[in-house]
């Protein structure tokens, strides 16, 4: 890993999701589970997708920072990008600042952020 690395993964946000974070979260607004309308992702939902990549690498978030320019809807394919812009190596971890930006079918940004942490050597 060094500055500059990035990667991707997608996934379609569906209503099953939409519903079962609702019932995690608790967060029931009638824009998520409203039968009756398209609903609604929530916005720590779409957040799911970077810290799913920083799982796969072990990162250890100290802090994170969203936005969210565009909502995003069920049955919405999202597609985040996750970019390591600073990697520091020390006696027992690598420290790493990572920006991420997450876009829906048509390349409109849904969100954007930043992370600082680590990983264990």
């Amino acid at each position: 890993m060094q500055a500059g690395y990035e990667f991707t993964y997608s996934r379609l946000i569906t209503r099953e999701d939409i519903l079962r974070f609702a019932d995690i979260s608790h967060d029931r607004g009638r824009h998520h589970v409203d039968a009756g309308s398209r609903l609604m992702a929530h916005g720590l939902l779409i957040a799911s997708l970077p810290t799913k990549m920083g799982g796969d690498i072990n990162f250890i978030s100290r802090d994170m920072e969203f936005r969210f320019p565009r909502a995003v809807y069920e049955n919405e394919l999202i597609t985040c990008t996750v970019r390591v812009d600073k990697w520091v190596e020390q006696a027992k971890r690598f420290k790493a600042e990572i920006s991420f930006c997450c876009t829906n079918e048509t390349g409109e940004i849904v969100m954007e952020g930043a992370t600082k942490g680590m990983i264990w050597k």
